[in-house]
């Protein structure tokens, strides 16, 4: 797909947008489970805005998988959101 960065890291799937708007972010899979995971220069976050986790039931295990995982290789997520948007 045009415009998608994607990258996978301790199977997280992760992706970034060419369309997405700020705040910096990208979106993390894992089983079944999507997370918006927001970038800021004090680390990473779950998103705050609605439907941040899809399905909303999911377990809390997996987004703690995803967010995990974001912290651990955040400097790339961040490279992955700047290349996505061609900066």
């Amino acid at each position: 797909m045009e415009g998608v960065g994607s990258k996978t890291f301790d199977g997280v799937w992760f992706e970034a947008y060419s369309h997405d708007h700020p705040p910096s972010h990208v979106h993390g899979f894992y089983t079944g489970v999507e997370v918006i995971v927001e970038l800021t220069a004090l680390g990473v976050r779950l998103s705050s805005r609605k439907r941040a986790v899809k399905p909303p039931d999911s377990k809390h295990s997996d987004v703690n998988r995803i967010l995990r995982t974001a912290d651990k290789y955040q400097k790339e997520l961040w490279q992955l959101w700047h290349a996505a948007r061609g900066q």
